[in-house]
């Protein structure tokens, strides 16, 4: 079985740990990870996934925290975006842990609000199951084990 070795003590943890269960360092990056996130309008940028609300140009944006390409901006507009395992979403997350249909982002007049429909693992919003909640600046949304923070401009938060 593959294990990820801590950098700073050498303990080795098991594949998939976010912690070092000796040392308690963040092991941010695993090696095997083959997961891959697709959308035809993504901004790949390097640069770290912290966003300055003020500096967003489009009405919402998801910004990859965890997952393939890392720091990547995927903008909401003001549509529906469908998230899934299927080839036809939106946001193509290709992974086991991702059902094909497994959750939407949604714009109204309240806001933002990402609505699991019907995923076998459930869709999470800062660590807790939902089966829909309106987004706040800086929640994080998880679908399967892509984790993803929301940010919009003021006038189009809650």
């Amino acid at each position: 079985m593959a294990d990820v070795v801590c950098p700073r003590c050498g303990h080795r943890n098991a594949l998939g740990s976010n912690f070092c269960s000796s040392c308690g360092l963040e092991l941010s990056t695993h090696p095997d990870d083959t997961a891959t996130l697709s959308l035809d309008t993504y901004e790949p940028t390097g640069e770290a996934p912290l966003v300055d609300p003020a500096e967003i140009s489009d009405p919402g944006v998801l910004v990859v925290t965890r997952g393939p390409n890392v720091g990547s901006r995927i903008p909401l507009g003001t549509r529906r975006l469908t998230a899934g395992r299927h080839p036809e979403s939106d946001l193509f997350l290709d992974d086991v842990t991702v059902s094909r249909r497994h959750a939407e982002i949604v714009h109204s007049d309240a806001g933002y609000e990402v609505v699991d429909v019907g995923s076998l693992n459930g869709t999470y919003v800062n660590r807790q199951r939902i089966e829909r909640a309106l987004l706040a600046n800086g929640d994080e949304v998880q679908i399967g084990k892509f984790k993803l923070a929301f940010y919009a401009r003021a006038t189009e938060a809650r």
